[in-house]
């Protein structure tokens, strides 16, 4: 059974785990949305089960289809993933999915409110009701009892290091389109409460035209405790450039939850990189929804790749950047295979690696 508990993480002695502890497996949603995904999502289809093969040589995958899907995803992934029935609205499963918190003994899953990246006011498509149940079809699959946080947060906007310390952006989660009656003392404290950490760093913006409204996991991302990876270009012209280098100075100037100062790796963009005229009129064009126009300039990083277990699973882009990015990740998690995987057809559609997966810790 999956209970809904009436109690905080926080209450309970629950803590959201850092993604480079260990995982029982990695959730996946199906990209279809003909809207959002260019040639009926196809070239995306490929992509995610190029991601959802190499993360499944390091831990389980299950991969969320709707009905309609099911037979396509089922051929095009190995046999060896789980596919199961779990509609939503689009595949962000980062976003919308559960975030897991454990006691060390059983986990429990974190079932935030989701409201497209911003609900009326700047979201990226209507309606997301089916998205807003994810997590909790998640935790019925599981078995897992799950707390409900009355709190609009979608997973790729923080980052933990699994001791007391979580990383975000006030871009994201100050914006008045995801809880507007709250202060951001406010949040601090509801985050506190159902992720059981002991201190926030804030950074400013996120990545530049990034339509998730600055998610972290686009910026930067702990590599252990009191390691950081950013994203970083050297060009003083980029809008980038100004966005890496505020963010560099406050990581350069903060001490995590267990005093130590931080560590900072710089890890130079791709691109930019720009939607094509071919690329921009694949995608239908529905009101209410984000158009992909031509020239766009997408919000490439490789700081949005997914940590499995003895594994990176890294985007890259077929840019002169994609080598010296894969060297100095190698660099920085000796211990962990570096696998790259080509996703350019994940960000045409707004995101990347990390976005697309989310972790389901060990007990």
């Amino acid at each position: 059974m999956s209970h809904l508990i009436e109690s905080t993480p926080r209450k309970d002695g629950f803590r959201m785990p850092a993604e480079f502890e260990p995982h029982t497996g990695c959730w996946m949603l199906w990209p279809e949305r003909p809207d959002n995904w260019r040639l009926g999502a196809k070239p995306a289809q490929k992509a995610f089960a190029a991601v959802a093969s190499a993360i499944s040589r390091f831990e389980r995958v299950t991969m969320g289809v709707s009905a309609s899907q099911f037979q396509n995803a089922r051929h095009l992934l190995p046999g060896h993933i789980r596919v199961v029935e779990l509609s939503s609205n689009d595949s962000w499963m980062r976003d919308c999915g559960p975030t897991f918190v454990t006691n060390g003994e059983v986990i429990r899953a974190v079932d935030w409110d989701f409201n497209a990246w911003g609900g009326l006011d700047g979201g990226l498509y209507f309606p997301w009701d089916l998205d807003d149940l994810v997590a909790r079809k998640v935790a019925e699959i599981e078995w897992v009892d799950r707390y409900k946080a009355p709190l609009v947060l979608e997973g790729g906007s923080i980052h933990v290091d699994g001791q007391g310390t979580l990383l975000t952006t006030e871009e994201c989660l100050l914006n008045p389109n995801r809880n507007p009656h709250l202060s951001k003392s406010e949040i601090e404290k509801l985050l506190m409460e159902y992720l059981n950490v002991e201190k926030i760093l804030w950074l400013g913006k996120g990545v530049y035209n990034d339509e998730t409204s600055g998610h972290v996991d686009n910026l930067a991302c702990f590599i252990r405790p009191g390691v950081v990876a950013l994203t970083w270009t050297d060009d003083k012209n980029d809008p980038q450039y100004d966005i890496s280098a505020d963010a560099y100075e406050r990581l350069m100037q903060m001490t995590d939850a267990r005093g130590r100062r931080l560590e900072v790796h710089k890890i130079h963009q791709p691109g930019p990189i720009y939607i094509t005229r071919e690329e921009s009129e694949g995608v239908d064009a529905v009101e209410g929804t984000l158009p992909r126009e031509e020239g766009d300039r997408l919000a490439g990083s490789y700081i949005n790749f997914y940590m499995a277990n003895d594994a990176a699973i890294v985007p890259v882009f077929d840019d002169p950047h994609d080598q010296p990015a894969l060297q100095k990740l190698a660099e920085l998690m000796p211990e962990r295979q570096i696998v790259p995987v080509p996703a350019r057809e994940i960000l045409l559609g707004g995101g990347n690696i990390h976005c697309i997966t989310q972790q389901q810790p060990k007990p």
